[in-house]
């Protein structure tokens, strides 16, 4: 049993907190909605998947009051709220826990570095689909995996152990020294099919049609200009086999962007798409059609 800390109680961080306490660990959820964490405390968290429904028990407190010893400490916040929401967990630093992100978008690892030394920092993505329903109820439907690695070499045998630990969950996690292609393959996929379900307010199933493929199309087209520009190692035929795959299995989900949209918070595009135009403006490199796609979201946003 390790002892894990999930901080942010969103969907992706109920979902991860639910099946490794499911599976016999110590799950500590921590977020900044003090009513959330007094409903997750007292009832825990109620998890609906293909195969039935469960309630997870978990521990839920403010950051502050979180003491070691700490194995592990997964950061689920969205992107926007990394910084301050890892600068909380700095007491922990002294446990010699790992820390995970899978995180969207770019930057969250540089924001971790901040606080926990880069060789205990463990990156990767994940195409699980989650969506919360009240305060505590997530709901995860289709197959899902996890791919990730060490941001350094030396984080590469703490990553192997977060990987196993998470597959025993049922999470699916393999190790994987290519995480960093891994990780724009997945920022390509959000900045296409998030900005578009956002924008359509419709959940992913509803982009499989001719329309919205064309313009999945050049969007990825356009990263993949800019990830040659950064000498990132982009596989185009793997990020479109990606979309092919979250269109046919998770047909009904809605992504957090359009989640969030709907609940009149703030998006996740400037650590997405925001953060790739930087880099495309960096090397100028056009991007048409992110940048359209990418303002008329801008448009959107609370005041």
């Amino acid at each position: 049993m390790q002892q894990i800390v999930v901080i942010g109680a969103g969907a992706m961080g109920c979902l991860f907190a639910a099946k490794l306490a499911l599976a016999g660990h110590a799950v500590t959820v921590t977020d900044v909605d003090q009513a959330r964490m007094a409903t997750i405390a007292g009832q825990g968290i109620d998890l609906a998947l293909d195969d039935g429904r469960c309630n997870a028990r978990v521990d839920a407190r403010p950051a502050a009051e979180i003491t070691g010893p700490v194995n592990l400490v997964i950061l689920f916040t969205k992107g926007m709220h990394s910084a301050g929401a890892i600068a909380s967990a700095a007491h922990l630093v002294d446990s010699g826990c790992t820390v995970l992100t899978l995180q969207n978008g770019l930057g969250n690892t540089d924001a971790i570095a901040t606080v926990f030394p880069r060789d205990r920092i463990v990156w990767g993505v994940t195409d699980f689909p989650a969506d919360l329903h009240g305060a505590n109820a997530v709901a995860s439907h289709g197959q899902g995996h996890v791919w990730l690695a060490g941001l350094t070499q030396t984080a590469d045998d703490r990553a192997r152990a977060v990987a196993s630990a998470l597959d025993q969950a049922g999470l699916n996690a393999r190790f994987d020294p290519a995480v960093e292609a891994m990780v724009w393959d997945k920022v390509a996929f959000n900045s296409a099919l998030n900005a578009l379900c956002t924008l359509g307010q419709v959940p992913v199933g509803r982009l499989d049609c001719a329309p919205a493929r064309r313009i999945v199309g050049l969007i990825v087209d356009e990263i993949d200009a800019v990830t040659q520009a950064e000498g990132i190692a982009f596989d185009r035929a793997r990020t479109m086999a990606k979309v092919d795959f979250a269109l046919a299995n998770h047909g009904g989900h809605k992504p957090s962007m359009l989640q969030d949209r709907l609940a009149g918070r703030r998006t996740e595009i400037e650590s997405i798409n925001g953060a790739i135009l930087a880099i495309a403006a960096r090397h100028a490199v056009a991007t048409p059609t992110l940048q359209t796609i990418t303002d008329l979201v801008r448009l959107g946003e609370p005041a």
